[in-house]
């Protein structure tokens, strides 16, 4: 499973968490202009709720902003930084979608919402996770917020998801240090190339690229003379993945050039 067939909207999953309290913002007239004008707090609120179920959501997030700054001490003011967080993750402004769910954990961090700040400020980096030939600093972001996630709200309704997507990103993450270490064995540069399958092995061991890695460090391996330690990575491919064509690869190359360890 890839990344790209995980980048469900937050919708299905969070709504419930953000509709608590809702049903008691109807009240008061709804301006139809979008002035940032001084307002009571009922008003601006329903004007960015309103705003936010007709899919406007750039503009929700900056009303529902803008209900913070009014009425910063009231109690709209803590669900409405929820709700900007939301309507820019909708809108695709992800980094103010981080900002606002930020802000809330900063000034709220025991509330019962936490869990939902955290998860839309994961799923903002995860939204923005490029493709292995690109830097893969979001991802290591991404992952480092799922992880944040699990640590501090294991039992939440979001932990799942998180650990799925932590795996998800994890093998991402091999898989740049996989292309890397492939451009090092193009250019015959084997110490390095040794160095990213290593990387893999030891860091990502799980992920999908782990039986690849340890046949290109074979490879890497037996170019730089070290016909024992190629050995003993074979070995490793051999105990653990013996029936994929990474192990014949080996395999073979162990044969003809190093010795297998005995015992």
């Amino acid at each position: 499973m890839s990344i790209s067939s995980l980048r469900a909207p937050l919708r299905p999953l969070l709504i419930t968490a953000i509709a608590i309290g809702l049903a008691a913002c109807g009240g008061g007239k709804k301006p139809s202009d979008t002035a940032y004008i001084a307002r009571d707090v009922n008003t601006l609120y329903s004007l960015a709720k309103e705003t936010m179920d007709k899919g406007d959501y750039e503009k929700s997030g900056k009303l529902f902003d803008e209900v913070e700054r009014q009425h910063p001490y009231s109690v709209w003011a803590r669900r409405a930084q929820l709700m900007s967080a939301f309507s820019y993750y909708m809108a695709q402004q992800y980094p103010d979608a981080i900002s606002s769910a930020q802000r809330f954990l900063t000034i709220h961090p025991g509330n019962e919402n936490a869990p939902y700040a955290s998860y839309i400020i994961a799923m903002s980096y995860y939204q923005q996770v490029a493709d292995v030939t690109r830097d893969q600093k979001i991802t290591q972001q991404a992952a480092d917020a799922f992880g944040e996630l699990v640590r501090r709200y294991p039992e939440s309704r979001y932990a799942a998801d998180a650990r799925l997507k932590m795996d998800l990103l994890n093998d991402h993450l091999a898989g740049k240090e996989m292309e890397v270490g492939r451009y090092y064995e193009r250019a015959g540069l084997w110490l390095a190339a040794a160095t990213r399958f290593r990387t893999v092995i030891d860091q990502y061991q799980t992920s999908s690229h782990t039986p690849e890695a340890l046949e290109r460090l074979v490879e890497s391996y037996l170019h730089l003379g070290m016909k024992e330690e190629a050995a003993k990575a074979a070995a490793v491919l051999a105990k653990n993945y013996p029936n994929t064509i990474w192990y014949k690869h080996s395999y073979d190359l162990v044969r003809k050039y190093a010795p297998m360890p005995q015992g």
